[in-house]
């Protein structure tokens, strides 16, 4: 059963506590103190092996840091346009959440917008749970940067926070600025019809920004690249980490792009050495 099954058959053992759990005890509208001792009754108890525990407390806080930072940003701004509510609901249309579950991401979603957002504390917590993990706390980066922009564009006061959530997860400014030219790329990929199509339709400088090269990189650097991202984007890998099962074709839509992208570079060549 996975940890959605858990929450809604009341089995509330692995949730995570802290200021995380606090905010899905919300949405779920269960009681914190309920929870916290229900996770303490139950670790004690052995009625998880501690790896599966592991993995689906990783999962509540994934799920929970996702959307109400989310909220945060779209709010950053002073406004959160149609367009962000409209990119939320697309993450979880593709997460095939029932209403229920949906309902619950969307008040963590308004939770984050709220002007006591303990984002600090949240920021910090999620920086413990995924600790050994960098490949997940950049799939949560890269979210975070795809929503933004949402809109078209990320504003000033949207970017400060993104930068600050860079800052907390143990990333640099350089860093940042090769996630940010990633996603960009990722964000003109998902005009680009189906994926049947997308490695002719993306355009060879995305496809470059897309797997984080310059165009002079060499045969051999391009396909380091490649290897390098589809590893670190890999659905099943991810989700032994602690990445909710329900985030799966988002990881699985993110290696088609970056096959897509790579395909393009191949072709480009291919036809320039002709």
């Amino acid at each position: 059963m996975s940890w959605w099954g858990k929450i809604i058959g009341g089995t509330l053992g692995f949730v995570v506590g802290g200021p995380l759990g606090a905010l899905l005890m919300g949405a779920l509208g269960h009681n914190l103190d309920r929870g916290i001792e229900g996770l303490e009754r139950d670790e004690n108890a052995g009625v998880w092996n501690k790896s599966t525990w592991n993995k689906e407390r990783t999962q509540s806080a994934f799920f929970t840091a996702t959307f109400s930072v989310m909220g945060h940003i779209a709010k950053a701004d002073g406004l959160v346009s149609r367009d962000e509510i409209s990119m939320a609901n697309h993450l979880m249309g593709s997460m095939d959440l029932t209403e229920e579950h949906r309902k619950v991401a969307m008040d963590l979603f308004a939770q984050g917008k709220a002007a006591d957002f303990p984002f600090e504390a949240i920021m910090e917590q999620f920086r413990q749970e995924c600790s050994r993990n960098r490949n997940l706390m950049q799939m949560f980066v890269e979210m975070q940067l795809y929503a933004a922009y949402a809109d078209g564009h990320v504003h000033p006061k949207e970017r400060v926070v993104l930068q600050r959530i860079c800052s907390k997860l143990g990333y640099t400014a350089m860093d940042f600025q090769q996630l940010e030219q990633r996603v960009q790329a990722q964000f003109q990929f998902s005009g680009t019809g189906s994926a049947r199509h997308a490695s002719s339709q993306l355009s060879i400088d995305d496809a470059y920004k897309l797997l984080g090269l310059e165009s002079s990189a060499d045969d051999a650097q391009v396909k380091k690249a490649y290897r390098r991202m589809m590893n670190q984007h890999h659905p099943d890998k991810l989700a032994a980490k602690g990445l909710p099962e329900e985030m799966m074709k988002v990881a699985t839509e993110k290696t088609q792009e970056i096959k897509a992208a790579y395909e393009r570079i191949k072709k480009s060549r291919e036809d320039l050495s002709l």
